[in-house]
């Protein structure tokens, strides 16, 4: 593999495992929510950023590279941490469970900020980045509303 086809597998892998990171996320944000209207949106936003990872696990293979299929030891750790917290403070409030994909969003749109800025890119996976980012920033965005019209 060229060293920039190497340098693209690792910025496309690292941005695979925190959209898995996001799926996760807002999976556990549907089952934590007490509301059906944002279980819904949650499952949905989750099969979306699923999507996502397909879409940049196919640009890896297309570089030869081998795709990530898991999140991130980080992703996870926060995951059990979030589950711990909701157990010991019992079943949260929807307030929280937004707060707590608020904070995801902020993670994922900022690791695809900083890769769509990757002048070392190829220009397709930079499209592709740049894509993915407005569909990111977009939910992130409806995400922040609905926080900030919560407090």
């Amino acid at each position: 593999m060229q060293p920039s086809n190497e340098h693209a597998v690792k910025v496309l892998n690292s941005l695979i495992e925190t959209t898995l990171d996001s799926v996760n996320g807002y999976k556990d944000a549907a089952e934590a929510t007490e509301s059906q209207q944002y279980r819904s949106m949650f499952t949905e936003r989750a099969q979306r950023r699923m999507e996502l990872s397909r879409r940049l696990q196919d640009e890896v293979r297309s570089f030869g590279g081998e795709p990530e299929r898991d999140q991130s030891l980080v992703g996870k750790a926060h995951n059990k941490f979030a589950e711990l917290r909701g157990k010991l403070m019992g079943s949260g409030s929807d307030k929280a469970v937004i707060d707590e994909v608020e904070r995801g969003e902020d993670v994922i749109k900022a690791k695809f900020e900083t890769a769509m800025d990757d002048s070392e890119l190829p220009s397709n996976t930079r499209q592709l980045v740049a894509t993915a980012y407005g569909e990111i920033k977009s939910e992130h965005d409806d995400i922040s509303r609905l926080k900030h019209s919560m407090h």
